[in-house]
């Protein structure tokens, strides 16, 4: 089956994902101005898309049960951004209108449908699985170049040089201390140390707020020049396996589904 109203929406989604990847890389920044152009497509045929199911005769509670577990899953990444910090500004809205625009599969993908042929499901389950692949490639790089730290911490950052870690991106990995000798004293920060600062609402230190406001972290650059090398978290923005997961849903499905299918 082919919705052509979300195979038109799945275009202007797919190349505006592609556009703020390339932004958010570059520049860690994608401005809400940039869904502007996709948002003027795919909502109006967001709206058609219901009203020509509608009319066809599809079940009215099925498109309402649809409309409201939207709403809610919208509502979802919003919090999860807003105040649990789970998701960057950009990686939220890039959810949230997926979800919104595009609730069913625009064309029936390679493998079939899954089970729930919810689309924004597998779209957000094939981001995952994609951003899971990172860890393994960061830690060949570790490998090929002789960084060591325990596995955990190999798996998901790399050390940079403390001279010139504002030019870097990604989040510091360690706690440093100075002590009275002017020795420094580190420790790597623990996943759950991390977590809780994030659900306190506690930014983590980010190497490129050193650039914007170098007065700021005066101490903290200091104190980086004099520890030589740095660990700090790859930064891979998550909406660069959105949009990774957006095509291959759009293409191939739903990866789990292909996975189970394969299993059985």
């Amino acid at each position: 089956m082919i919705i052509p109203t979300l195979a038109l929406s799945s275009v202007a989604i797919g190349l505006t994902l592609g556009y703020a990847s390339i932004l958010d890389i570059r520049e860690r920044r994608v401005p809400f101005k940039t869904w502007y152009p996709m948002l003027g497509i795919a909502i109006p045929m967001a709206i058609v898309t219901y009203i020509i199911l509608f009319f066809e005769g599809i079940n009215p509670v099925f498109l309402a049960g649809i409309f409201i577990i939207s709403a809610l899953l919208c509502g979802f990444f919003y919090f999860a951004s807003a105040y649990l910090h789970l998701f960057g500004g950009a990686d939220a809205w890039a959810l949230i209108f997926i979800t919104a625009c595009m609730p069913l599969y625009p064309v029936e993908p390679v493998v079939g449908y899954p089970l729930l042929a919810y689309f924004p499901l597998s779209v957000l389950i094939n981001a995952v699985i994609l951003n899971m692949l990172a860890p393994a490639a960061i830690l060949g790089m570790n490998l090929k170049r002789g960084n060591r730290a325990p596995l955990r911490y190999m798996l998901v950052g790399y050390p940079v040089d403390g001279e010139t870690i504002e030019n870097e991106f990604g989040f510091i990995m360690e706690d440093f201390t100075e002590n009275e000798d002017g020795s420094i004293s580190r420790r790597y920060l623990s996943f759950g140390e991390a977590i809780t600062r994030m659900l306190k609402g506690e930014r983590r230190l980010y190497t490129r707020d050193f650039k914007r406001h170098p007065e700021e972290y005066r101490k903290e650059l200091e104190i980086y020049r004099k520890a030589g090398r740095v660990w700090i978290s790859y930064g891979v923005p998550f909406i660069v396996p959105i949009c990774g997961g957006f095509i291959s849903a759009v293409i191939f499905g739903d990866f789990l589904f292909i996975v189970m299918t394969a299993l059985i």
